[in-house]
């Protein structure tokens, strides 16, 4: 009997990567080869002997079963001669039921060829560079993690990036996000995503997933991401969303410790040996550049950032930088840091700490060239590119103070401290949302008041000119009209003997006075 398992073949990175079950393999009389994912290929065959085949055929027949016209495949199938004889027990398993032979075959398979059959490596793992195909023994791996390191042309040698987010409270960004997801230059299936929900109140964890299962849904199979993880952790964090709750400098210390340790679960769990390069980004980035990744990898650093700014209303003047966690060390800030007990945190940026650092937002020129490099020993945490090697030599985000400071800028310093090479481009910018701060809304709520104030005076205004130009409207118009009627009466009463004598008013007028007079005098009564 001859008989081969279905050909398994190589997963593509948007397939699933469950191992084959036995139900994936088909026998056959005719097929003899085994063809398996990791490239080993053995044959199975073996002739009959006339003896043995007569009497196999008999106990077939005797029984109805075999008999029945279901059975016909299972009838054909002959016992292996040529000295291999099956014991009775196993005869008595292939004269049962159909599933017992294919158990007993199965059985057989590992026993001879146990590299070849159940050695699945998952599709996510295989023909990555680190990995070496050099093993056959079951459920061992080899890699040379000195293939791992990233390199300038990355996307030319495969080199898979690991991407991660970490997420609070994100519906609101989240459109924004897969936005410029969907449009980034690096190849998709050499990005694997990783994301830590952790402390949210919102939607944020089955948002995601209807994002993500749209994108790996997606007709165009370059859209897909390699491998996609979402972890859940709660840190505690009882800090709020808001811009001045983040950056409120009482809140600092204890936010950028619980943010390094969020970080570090993160990095711990997603970090694999194939992955070359971890880039980490906030999710409430308004614009980016699709070719980010390949911009950053081209300076061929171990840690490398970019500068960060935001969009501001026209009331506020336009732009302003926003990342100021990326900075050359100063005198001043070395003398300061000496003065504060050990677990104080630093915190850039704020007035309470004046280090007199030179930060990487204020060097910007809007024409200055995009490959400018300056030396940092901070760093800022929007948008970080690294070597995986970093990490596995033992860099990671303080979840204490590290030379007074925390969270990036800690790890900045860390990797500084390690002899590695920290970069930050000044001229090549992307932008963070606009966020109001507690000063900008309580500006924008004056602003509105003294909009509202202003209309009313408009209002009041137009109602005043209204009254004042009718008093003073030129009645020579309706004087003309007035006297046409006038004249129209007189000629009615000399018409109809109405006589009109002046004189007569006049004296009647003076009559009049005279009376008036006399009465205030006392002379009449």
């Amino acid at each position: 009997m001859s008989f081969s398992p279905a050909t398994i073949s190589t997963p593509s990175t948007s397939e699933s990567s469950t191992p084959p079950s036995t139900a994936d393999y088909e026998f056959s009389e005719t097929a003899e080869s085994i063809h398996h994912p990791s490239k080993f290929s053995h044959s199975a065959s073996s002739s009959l002997d006339k003896a043995a085949n007569t009497t196999y055929r008999s106990k077939m027949s005797s029984s109805s079963y075999f008999n029945s016209p279901s059975s016909a495949y299972i009838s054909s199938i002959k016992p292996p001669q040529k000295g291999f004889r099956l014991p009775y027990s196993i005869k008595r398993l292939f004269s049962s039921r159909p599933i017992a032979i294919l158990l007993s075959l199965i059985t057989l398979l590992y026993f001879f060829f146990p590299s070849s059959i159940f050695t699945y490596i998952p599709s996510e793992l295989r023909g990555r560079t680190p990995m070496k195909d050099d093993l056959s023994i079951p459920g061992v791996f080899h890699y040379d993690l000195n293939l791992a390191d990233g390199h300038p042309n990355a996307a030319q040698r495969n080199e898979r990036v690991l991407f991660l987010v970490p997420l609070r409270d994100a519906v609101p960004h989240m459109s924004m996000f897969f936005g410029h997801m969907v449009n980034l230059t690096y190849p998709h299936n050499l990005i694997d995503l990783a994301f830590l929900v952790s402390d949210s109140k919102d939607d944020t964890l089955n948002v995601l997933k209807n994002y993500l299962e749209e994108i790996q849904a997606s007709t165009d199979t370059s859209k897909r991401f390699g491998t996609i993880e979402i972890y859940e952790k709660d840190f505690g964090q009882a800090i709020g969303q808001g811009f001045s709750d983040r950056h409120g400098f009482a809140a600092q210390g204890p936010r950028r410790k619980l943010m390094a340790r969020a970080r570090n679960w993160l990095l711990s769990a997603a970090l694999r040996p194939d992955h070359s390069w971890v880039y980490w980004r906030d999710i409430d980035v308004q614009t980016v550049p699709a070719t980010i990744l390949e911009d950053l990898m081209a300076h061929d650093k171990d840690v490398i950032v970019p500068n960060v700014w935001r969009p501001l209303p026209d009331w506020l003047g336009n732009e302003q930088p926003y990342d100021l966690n990326s900075w050359q060390e100063s005198e001043t800030g070395l003398q300061l840091a000496d003065t504060l007990d050990e677990d104080s945190v630093i915190v850039e940026g704020y007035v309470e700490y004046a280090t007199w650092r030179p930060h990487l937002a204020y060097l910007r020129d809007p024409y200055g060239d995009p490959n400018v490099e300056m030396e940092l020993d901070g760093i800022g945490g929007v948008s970080i590119l690294a070597k995986s090697s970093v990490f596995r030599k033992g860099a990671h985000f303080p979840a204490f103070s590290f030379q007074k400071h925390a969270e990036t800028e800690g790890f900045g310093k860390m990797c500084r401290r390690m002899g590695l090479s920290v970069i930050g481009l000044p001229h090549y910018v992307i932008w963070h949302i606009y966020e109001p701060s507690s000063d900008d809304i309580k500006h924008m709520e004056w602003m509105a008041e003294e909009e509202d104030r202003r209309e009313h005076e408009r209002q009041q205004r137009e109602s005043h000119d209204r009254v004042w130009a009718a008093g003073f409207q030129d009645v020579r118009n309706s004087w003309d009209r007035e006297r046409e009627n006038i004249f129209k009466n007189a000629e009615i009463r000399s018409k109809f003997g109405v006589k009109y004598d002046e004189q007569f008013f006049e004296k009647k007028a003076a009559e009049n006075l005279r009376r008036m007079g006399a009465i205030a005098a006392g002379k009449v009564n």
